[in-house]
């Protein structure tokens, strides 16, 4: 079983400790920064073996040098974006699989947020890293994609088992839910979430991990029934202001 820590960065970044008690191994995923890593990491006694990448923003990667240098690290992300991210150790892409102790994780090809995104599939252990492609009641911006390619990349994860932890790179929950409520305002599970999220928030705690259940009930990119419906409201939540 990984036990795994939640890493505030930036102003609203989330890097991932992954770690697996037996091997003893720790995985980082996408580290923005190096020192809160480092530190956090030492806190819990946890070897650093690994940084995973889930796309090239320096958001996801600026670390990746410090960290490396620091513990010898192998550094691991997509393979369509190695150019992009000179520290990468292995090149990945889809199908390839990726592993920490003895637990594997398979890689998905989730591009349109960044043309070669992709993410950490863990199905024994139920959880997924998914970077900036899913958010709580959120997708990633079409920076070097389509909304076509969002579009099937979110009907893909949505058919994981429901009970799937997802791990995003960002909170961005509050947001997103109050956009979602303006797409869906009689969604009744959409609403009661909502008022979790602001509890949260208020308290200062974070909102993710996520699950697939709850993203198929309350988010309305995942919700569109069509690459048109995804469309029109990716561009509506480009312009919200909320």
């Amino acid at each position: 079983m990984l036990e795994i820590a939640r890493i505030p960065a930036l102003s609203d970044n989330y890097v991932w400790l992954a770690h697996e008690p037996t091997s003893g191994e720790t995985v980082v995923i996408d580290p923005a920064v190096a020192e809160p890593v480092l530190e956090e990491a030492a806190r819990r006694g946890w070897r650093v073996t690994q940084i995973w990448n889930t796309h090239w923003h320096p958001d996801h990667t600026g670390g990746n040098e410090a960290i490396k240098a620091a513990t010898g690290a192998r550094v691991t992300g997509p393979a369509a974006e190695a150019e992009r991210i000179p520290t990468l150790d292995r090149q990945v892409k889809e199908g390839d699989r990726v592993a920490i102790g003895g637990l594997e994780a398979q890689v998905l090809e989730v591009p349109a947020h960044t043309a070669g995104h992709i993410a950490y599939h863990l199905a024994e252990e139920g959880l997924i890293f998914v970077g900036d492609t899913l958010f709580a009641m959120g997708c990633g911006r079409l920076f070097e994609g389509s909304a076509g390619q969002m579009h099937a990349n979110l009907q893909r994860l949505a058919a994981l088992p429901e009970d799937t932890e997802v791990y995003c790179a960002h909170e961005y929950t509050l947001s997103n839910g109050r956009f979602a409520l303006t797409v869906e305002p009689e969604n009744q599970a959409l609403a009661q979430r909502m008022e979790k999220v602001e509890s949260a928030r208020a308290a200062g705690e974070a909102t993710v991990p996520t699950t697939i259940g709850l993203e198929r009930a309350t988010n309305p990119f995942v919700r569109a029934a069509t690459v048109e419906e995804f469309a029109r409201r990716r561009e509506a939540k480009d312009g919200f202001r909320g």
